[in-house]
């Protein structure tokens, strides 16, 4: 298969807010251009794009994973689900059995350990049912593998350890444990530490959202008053304070569409052109990427936005970052900061495309807002909205699939 690359670049304004923080309770931030900028690292704009699969219903649960610690308690629920299929701690048991089958360890953490010692609870003193065992770290593992799994648990329910023991067993578990992945997994990779046989390459790549001008965080000192004081009783409640900044970001992502085609192709249905998988993938991330926002600190400063432009461009050649037009920070002399950052854009993605990008190869998209972007039109396709966007992108990304190699 040919290399295929799809590059989403956003320029996005977030007033004050402290959407991602570092380890004090500030706004994170790096210097880039000899300056400070205002910074939000990649893996909180993966996290809020993956939760926003499932919050805006992008992609069927079937389509899904769940990354979790609790890998046991998880496969225990879809044990029980299934018809005549054990319950309480018979599913933990087999659950955990099966979780270890594929090379994943877990234990009991000390924590839960220690409450369960300590509960007054007679059953669980008396050798009831002790807390469920947890992976190391967090695993991800897709909905239809936790259902192979559960089956193959429930099929061997009369004797778990013998049944996982044999090896027509063993290589099932395997097999389906590497096999049939979801679409988060495969655009987001999987670590397993002790499974390293079935880590899972990532197709997508985020890179760490920063300011195209100087910032400078702040710190706001507010106070909360007691509903119930008399008024002889003056003074807050409470005092404290929260650190804040407000920036345009440059965000970007690519997604190596081919990687993703090649993970995905274990788990194509039968009942559809094994392009379609891809396709619905790619539109859910786009979708997901652009419309996403990190909930840091949000209740606090409501900082609900969207991007004020987006370039998308699917190319054969290889990603490339746009930020480069921003390592001279925008002075915002004209009072903001989205003109002259789309202004460098429209000027700095033509000069980088000549020189190294294949004009006749790349398919180039835009959707902007305001006539601050006007000059981003001229890149490529503008689209109507983010639904047009993210449909033309999926098209041309199954016709350049279904060319041949």
């Amino acid at each position: 298969m040919n290399r295929i690359f799809l590059d989403v670049h956003a320029l996005q304004t977030v007033p004050p807010s402290n959407l991602n923080r570092d380890d004090t309770g500030a706004p994170k931030t790096a210097v880039y251009g000899g300056v400070p900028r205002a910074r939000v690292s990649s893996q909180a704009w993966k996290r809020a794009t993956r939760t926003y699969f499932h919050e805006e219903h992008l992609l069927d649960p079937s389509e899904l994973g769940v990354r979790t610690k609790k890998v046991v308690e998880v496969l225990a629920a879809r044990i029980t689900e299934l018809d005549a299929a054990p319950a309480g701690e018979t599913a933990i048991r087999l659950a955990d059995e099966t979780v270890k089958a594929t090379g994943l360890k877990t234990e009991v953490p000390k924590r839960k350990a220690d409450k369960a010692a300590n509960a007054p609870d007679a059953a669980t003193q008396d050798g009831g049912p002790g807390p469920a065992p947890e992976a190391k770290y967090l695993v991800f593992l897709s909905a239809r593998q936790l259902d192979g799994l559960a089956r193959i648990a429930v099929d061997g329910a009369a004797d778990i350890t013998a049944h996982l023991k044999a090896k027509e067993t063993k290589e099932k578990v395997r097999e389906i444990a590497d096999s049939r992945h979801s679409v988060d997994i495969a655009l987001f990779g999987r670590m397993v530490a002790d499974a390293a046989d079935i880590n899972v390459d990532a197709a997508v790549q985020v890179a760490h959202a920063i300011g195209v001008h100087r910032v400078e965080n702040e710190s706001d000192y507010y106070t909360a008053v007691d509903d119930e004081n008399t008024d002889e009783e003056t003074g807050a409640g409470m005092i404290g304070t929260v650190d804040f900044n407000s920036a345009t970001l440059y965000r970007y992502a690519a997604v190596g569409v081919h990687q993703l085609a090649a993970t995905l192709g274990q788990g194509l249905r039968d009942d559809e052109p094994r392009t379609d998988p891809v396709r619905r993938a790619v539109e859910a991330f786009v979708h997901g990427f652009v419309a996403s926002l990190p909930t840091g600190k949000i209740n606090t400063f409501g900082h609900h936005t969207l991007p004020d432009a987006v370039v998308v461009k699917l190319r054969t050649t290889r990603p490339i970052s746009f930020v480069a037009a921003f390592e001279d920070p925008v002075r915002g002399d004209a009072g903001g900061h989205v003109r002259e950052a789309s202004d460098r854009l429209a000027a700095y993605v033509p000069d980088i495309e000549r020189a190294y990008g294949d004009e006749e190869s790349t398919l180039t998209w835009v959707l902007r807002v305001g006539p601050n972007t006007l000059k981003l039109a001229d890149l490529g396709t503008e689209a109507e909205n983010l639904g047009t966007l993210v449909s033309a992108v999926g098209k041309a990304v199954a016709e350049l699939l279904e060319k041949p190699a």
